[in-house]
């Protein structure tokens, strides 16, 4: 399985001045696995050592974190000499032992010429609870389920992707077909690993639709496991009312659909765990298109989206006949898949924020607006062949943006003022 993520690690190792390297997301989008492959492709062996239940390591980490007395611990947990210049070190579940997240300070400014690849599901989760942080002595990279086009790529359908990204619409156009029934199959599987695995090998959605229920139940585990007590039921209550959130005709998350009376303050802690363990995306409202983006964040109005589109889909009960029924699939629930869906491939972006916009009387609203860094993109998102862009004029009336996206079931076409993107391209957006 092709993960666009292995090109960021393999930058990684040969950059000058390389600091250990945290790989943050979501439990069961594959972190495990793409530090283990790239630790078998890049390096000539690897150490793995796993926090999660090693006492042994555990108490490696629990006295002083001198470098060389760590690394004689990790040689004798190996069974060999760990050599720095073929030797790669991964460090999982990292937030298990906060004194082997404090190391990494010690490796960064002592014994830099270690590579080191640490992941932790619940990260986020253990920085709130007071875990001290290495701040400036580690980097970052983001892992998200699969996108559309690694999705392409599982299925056997490389070419496809290819001919997106470079970018020969034409081509696209004469096999869109194609990526209409991929695109389908996509929003009903997703982009979590082990179900992109399964598909692809046997073709049966009711598989897929079994292993997304057994992702969904380790997720309700982690809330019990890992959260706090009195919190657990709001976390719960709040996860499961982002599908319903997400299929009004405004997607703005309003508490008082989780529980009537529900006030923001009562969910702040339940909102901050599941966005800290990557299960929830929270794009906030911004009140003008500026840069940056964020100095116009308004705190009161945002809206949540799932993971992953598969795991909403399976949460939604949405029916397996439904893939078969022209492109009504993606007006489903109100267009809640497919906007869902963007926004997810947006997330595998490097180097954009995602906000969205209403008008002060939302009578007008722009689904998401791309902060590149040098310019703020609209996007609206339409779920059919629907070509009307009121609420895109309206924001090109009042803001006059360079470039204007419209993505939707129709082929791609640029106007003076508007690209008209096909959904199968979205994850293109960062070329237009």
């Amino acid at each position: 399985m092709y993960r666009k993520a292995i090109e960021q690690l393999y930058k990684w190792k040969d950059k000058k001045g390389r600091k250990p390297l945290i790989i943050r997301g979501a439990r069961q989008v594959g972190k495990t696995w793409l530090m283990k492959e790239f630790g078998a492709k890049a390096y000539e062996t690897f150490v793995y050592i796993s926090f999660d239940n090693d006492q042994r390591m555990q108490e490696l980490f629990s006295t002083d974190l001198n470098v060389e007395r760590i690394i004689t611990g990790l040689e004798l947990y190996a069974g060999h000499k760990i050599n720095p210049s073929n030797t790669l070190l991964i460090f999982d579940e990292i937030q298990e032992v906060p004194k082997a997240l404090t190391s990494l300070k010690y490796f960064n400014e002592n014994a830099p010429e270690y590579p080191i690849v640490c992941a932790g599901s619940l990260l986020g989760v253990a920085l709130h609870q007071g875990t001290s942080f290495p701040v400036g002595k580690v980097e970052f990279i983001d892992l998200y389920p699969l996108s559309y086009q690694e999705f392409m790529q599982a299925m056997g359908k490389e070419q496809f992707s290819k001919v997106l990204d470079d970018g020969d619409f034409a081509m696209v156009s004469t096999f869109k077909q194609e990526y209409i029934d991929l695109l389908k199959q996509y929003y009903y599987v997703g982009g979590m690993p082990e179900v992109v695995a399964n598909f692809s090998a046997n073709k049966d959605f009711n598989e897929a639709r079994e292993i997304q229920e057994r992702i969904l139940d380790a997720y309700e585990q982690d809330f019990s496991k890992h959260a706090p007590h009195d919190v657990v039921p709001r976390i719960r209550m709040l996860w499961n009312s982002i599908p319903s959130q997400l299929t009004k005709e405004n997607k703005k998350f309003i508490y008082g659909l989780i529980k009537e009376g529900a006030r923001a303050k009562e969910y702040e802690m339940a909102l901050l765990w599941l966005t800290d363990c990557g299960l929830v995306h929270k794009v906030s409202r911004v009140t003008a298109p500026s840069l940056p983006l964020k100095a116009y964040e308004d705190l009161k109005a945002f809206k949540l989206y799932l993971v992953d589109v598969g795991l909403l889909s399976c949460m939604v009960r949405l029916r397996q006949d439904v893939l078969l029924d022209g492109n009504d699939l993606f007006k489903e629930f109100k267009g809640a898949l497919t906007e869902q869906y963007v926004l997810q491939q947006l997330k595998t972006l490097k180097n954009i924020t995602t906000y969205y916009w209403t008008n002060d009387r939302n009578s007008a609203e722009i689904d998401f607006l791309i902060d590149t860094g040098k310019s703020v993109i609209p996007v609206e998102v339409k779920a059919e062949v629907n070509l009307q862009a009121k609420s895109l004029k309206t924001f090109r009336e009042k803001f006059d943006p360079e470039t204007s996206v419209r993505t939707s079931m129709t082929d791609y076409k640029k106007e003076d003022w508007l690209i008209n993107l096909p959904l199968y391209a979205i994850g293109t957006i960062d070329m237009v």
